[in-house]
């Protein structure tokens, strides 16, 4: 029995090297591809930003005889300059997250080369693939974890540059009208001014509002719970849906990460419910007691298959990467979902009070 047991030990061990093996040769072919990706990205950014200058250089000579232009050709150049800038910025976004994926490939590559190297020199005991495999696996939790970030990071990018950032290159011209009008129509330069005095409100209250998505002050200055209440407050505003938060428990200052996390978790949430459902309601529930915060997210939208979603890695970036975070911090996340029934997603983490508000 003993001699049996040894045998389907080592064939256990054998097929485990073997499925490393593959895992390894799968990690290098989708490095050649990348790598491949990221030449041809590089020569387009190249390539866009050639184009840039030169439409720069356009810009500059277009200045130098601005009064003896049509309007109509004036904007078309700095549209152009425009479209050109959004599709450089585009590319070298592109461009960033395929290096970062190929950072992340690289580090997942050399720790299987070593896990195969360390099972391969019959040093490692037959207890030891379980947990060389669960150390693959927090590897892969805290890939998917940088590739959330960078896919926050981009979506930023892409709506700085499709607000404010276009914004502004609209108000070059609008300036260089209003400069152009002063002399020979100071009517018209009012206009145009008023016009480039309401857009300008516009943009500032865009940067206001990703400036706030991206680190609100106030959660280090107040706190989650009232942090919250702002965010949920604006979203309704931006969205025009109404959203119901209840808060109930000691409201109190929690740890940095502690609040961080539940902000950013709530915010996630509130995200899918509206982008992915297409929820018409939702309501939140924030409880602090005295050993755990509780937060609940539930929506009317279109749901979905829990399990089918979760496990399908390409979609749910996301919604794994929150469960994994809410999880190292040692909580847990209940999320209850079916087709056509809307979500609710519950999560608690342990807390440590710090200070009363």
């Amino acid at each position: 029995m003993a001699d049996q047991a040894t045998s389907n030990g080592d064939h256990t061990f054998q097929a485990f090297i073997e499925e490393a093996v593959k895992d390894y040769e799968q990690t290098q072919r989708d490095l050649k591809e990348i790598d491949i990706l990221i030449k041809q990205s590089a020569a387009e950014v190249e390539r866009l930003a050639q184009r840039n200058a030169q439409a720069l250089s356009q810009e500059r000579q277009l200045k130098t005889n601005f009064e003896t232009l049509p309007r109509d050709y004036i904007r078309e150049v700095y549209d152009s300059l425009n479209d050109t800038q959004q599709r450089l910025y585009t590319m070298r976004g592109q461009l960033e997250k395929l290096q970062s994926d190929q950072r992340n490939l690289e580090r997942l590559a050399e720790f299987q080369r070593r896990l195969i190297d360390l099972a391969g020199g019959g040093t490692v005991p037959l207890s030891s693939p379980a947990k060389s495999a669960l150390n693959e696996s927090d590897l892969s939790s805290i890939i998917r974890v940088i590739q959330t970030e960078e896919a926050a990071k981009q979506s930023l990018v892409r709506e700085m540059h499709d607000g404010p950032a276009s914004s502004l290159s609209n108000f070059i011209l609008q300036a260089e009208i209003c400069q152009r009008f002063f002399d020979v129509n100071p009517d018209r330069a009012r206009t145009e001014l008023n016009a480039l005095k309401s857009a300008a409100a516009a943009t500032f209250s865009d940067i206001k509002e990703f400036i706030f998505d991206l680190r609100p002050m106030m959660l280090d200055d107040l706190g989650v719970v009232p942090t919250l209440r702002r965010y949920v407050e604006s979203f309704q505003e931006k969205n025009g849906i109404t959203v119901p938060i209840t808060v109930t428990g000691l409201e109190r200052r929690l740890e940095s990460h502690i609040e961080v996390t539940t902000f950013r978790s709530v915010q996630e949430l509130l995200s899918n419910a509206l982008s992915h459902a297409q929820a018409t309601q939702i309501q939140v529930l924030l409880d602090l007691d005295q050993e755990q915060v509780m937060a609940v997210v539930e929506d009317n939208g279109s749901g979905f298959n829990v399990d089918e979603t979760l496990n399908n890695k390409t979609r749910t970036i996301g919604l794994s990467a929150l469960r994994e975070r809410i999880t190292m911090l040692g909580g847990k996340i209940n999320i209850q979902s079916s087709l056509g029934q809307g979500t609710r997603v519950e999560f608690t983490i342990p807390v440590r009070a710090e200070t009363a508000v």
